[in-house]
Formats: C-alpha cells, structure tokens, sequence
C-alpha cells in the first residue's frame, strides 16, 4: 500500500511558505505517496499543485460540508461537516506529517499527531514550540528545505 503523508500549513502562507509547499507535493508524488491535505488554499493548494503536476493522488479532507472552495488540483476531494476538528481526522489517516510554515489550525495539527504517537512529525519553517523551561518537546523533527523534510518523513 503506498504511503499517505499529511501536509498542513496554513492557507494564508508566505512566497517562501508556498514554494516549499509546491516542492513538497512534487517530491511526495515522485516517491509514490499519497498526499493528504486541508484541500483549500495557501500551503494546502500549494502543495496539491506539485503533487498533481508530478502525476500524484492528492485527497483533501475538507472541514465544510460540500466541495465549494476546495482547490483545483485535487484528485479526490471529502467533505467532513466538521469544521477545524477534521485536523485530527487528516492527521490519523497520515503514515507521517509534514507542517509546511505556522498558523494555530497547523499548530493543532501538529498536536494531535504527536498525541498519536509513533508517526513522523516533521516541520519545515513555522513556529517552535518551547515547554515551560524554555526547550523543545522531544519528537518533532525540523528539516532545512523540502527534500530533507520528504525524507524524514518517508524513512
């Protein structure tokens, strides 16, 4: 079964944010994985977009109740009705996770997949989280550029 990797960002990104994003897509849908996403705009479109450019599946799992609003580029498109708490359903159905950048909705993301425990978590750029002492929790694992962040999260 090919594996399913979830990137998650935020849909108002940066240039930087959304070029990582794209790159991500293409080399996920390179290495045969299949790409799951928010399925709307920003970091999600982006990164359907390389996907779908190197001949990938990408599945977004919307938060609405309908596909209207969701990006062009995906190959299947869910409407879950349940608004932000489809975070935790995008992250269960994930082999691993990719955060392309920071928004509060990746920062749940990232939460509930490493509340999950024992799947990649992987960030690219965005925000660190420190815990009372000033340190980073143990598991989340940053990568310079796109490549590393594909790598780590397929290994």
């Amino acid at each position: 079964m090919r594996p399913q990797i979830a990137v998650c960002g935020p849909a108002d990104c940066t240039p930087r944010e959304e070029r990582d994003a794209r790159e991500v897509g293409r080399l996920l849908a390179e290495r045969g994985a299949v790409v799951l996403c928010g399925g709307y705009g920003g970091v999600m479109a982006a990164v359907a977009a390389g996907a779908r450019a190197a001949g990938g599946t990408v599945v977004g799992i919307l938060s609405g109740d309908d596909r209207a609003g969701a990006c062009p580029d995906l190959t299947v498109a869910l409407p879950t009705g349940l608004g932000q708490a489809r975070n935790v359903l995008l992250v269960t159905a994930a082999d691993a996770v990719i955060a392309v950048g920071g928004s509060w909705g990746t920062l749940s993301e990232l939460a509930h997949a490493m509340r999950r425990g024992g799947v990649p978590v992987v960030q690219l750029g965005g925000w660190r989280v420190l815990d009372a002492d000033g340190r980073e929790p143990p598991g989340v694992r940053h990568a310079a550029d796109p490549a590393e962040a594909v790598r780590l999260a397929l290994e």
